[in-house]
């Protein structure tokens, strides 16, 4: 069976409007036009779609059980032809972002609503990542667009941009930890105590520049929501964002009153200088920078 997308159309467009003629008008065709497409959509159908009155087409109970199928098929059609369209402009299939657990702006929901929209079409992946594999995972190409904790420097082949929004973190324990019955905690209390650290954030990072060391004694984790769990099982204290202990805590973590914390971490945009981004990806970065 070949039903051609001018059948489904004019069926649909009669049953809307009630009328051949309508329909006609309404699709810029003559009636002759639109009552022949609708009558061969029976034949190929093998059912009749409409009871014809003197002056008001009514839909058959066949009619009005397929009405929606047809509906199906001509938005599957509109989509397709969109999708073309977005990629014969150069648009990209597939879209790759990776995150630190860091960046949760309520913005950023807002902005996949948006990408939903715009681009229904479009394959979109978000990772997780922290610091050293959030690089690595632009480098590679695996990901288009990287959010992560501002660094001082980045490679050359590195292409970054300043959010202006910023993460609040702060030093947790768990609730019954020793550290938590401590009135005020200083830099040497700290370090009687496991540090709990990201693997993949090098010693020298800007980040952890004032994390006192533990000793040699430090367990380490690929990303911070492994990081708090660590933290609320009592295994010891980690910098934690805020908003993430909020999110996730459940009430089971203490933040500790440490000089100079809590603390405020910006957070870049990353992208590669050796892949020109896409127009999707273009127009994702535009909007969160937008939001700074």
């Amino acid at each position: 069976m070949n039903i051609s997308p001018e059948s489904l159309q004019a069926f649909a467009q009669a049953a809307s409007c009630g009328s051949l003629s309508a329909a006609a008008r309404r699709l810029g065709k003559s009636q002759s036009t639109i009552s022949e497409a609708v009558a061969r959509l029976e034949i190929d159908l093998g059912v009749a779609l409409f009871e014809r009155g003197p002056r008001h087409l009514q839909l058959t109970e066949a009619g009005a059980s397929l009405l929606a199928h047809a509906e199906e098929v001509l938005c599957a059609s509109d989509r397709l032809a969109r999708h073309a369209a977005g990629l014969a402009k150069g648009q990209e299939a597939r879209l790759t972002l990776v995150l630190s657990d860091a960046y949760q702006p309520k913005q950023f929901e807002a902005r996949l609503q948006e990408l939903d929209q715009r681009f229904p079409d479009l394959q979109f992946e978000s990772l997780i990542g922290e610091q050293a594999d959030v690089l690595d995972l632009v480098t590679q190409g695996r990901a288009q667009l990287g959010l992560i904790a501002a660094l001082p420097a980045y490679p050359p082949h590195i292409a970054h941009a300043r959010l202006e929004m910023s993460s609040e973190f702060g030093l947790f324990v768990a609730k019954d930890h020793p550290l938590s019955k401590l009135p005020q905690v200083r830099q040497e209390d700290l370090s009687h105590w496991r540090l709990l650290r990201l693997s993949s954030i090098a010693h020298d990072d800007a980040n952890t520049d004032d994390l006192p060391g533990s000793g040699g004694r430090c367990w380490a984790a690929p990303d911070y929501l492994m990081l708090l769990e660590m933290a609320r099982l009592g295994f010891g204290w980690a910098e934690l964002p805020r908003q993430l202990v909020d999110a996730y805590g459940f009430d089971g973590l203490h933040e500790l009153p440490c000089s100079g914390w809590p603390r405020r971490v910006t957070v870049d945009a990353i992208w590669s200088r050796q892949r020109e981004l896409g127009p999707v990806a273009a127009w994702l970065l535009k909007r969160l920078l937008e939001d700074s």
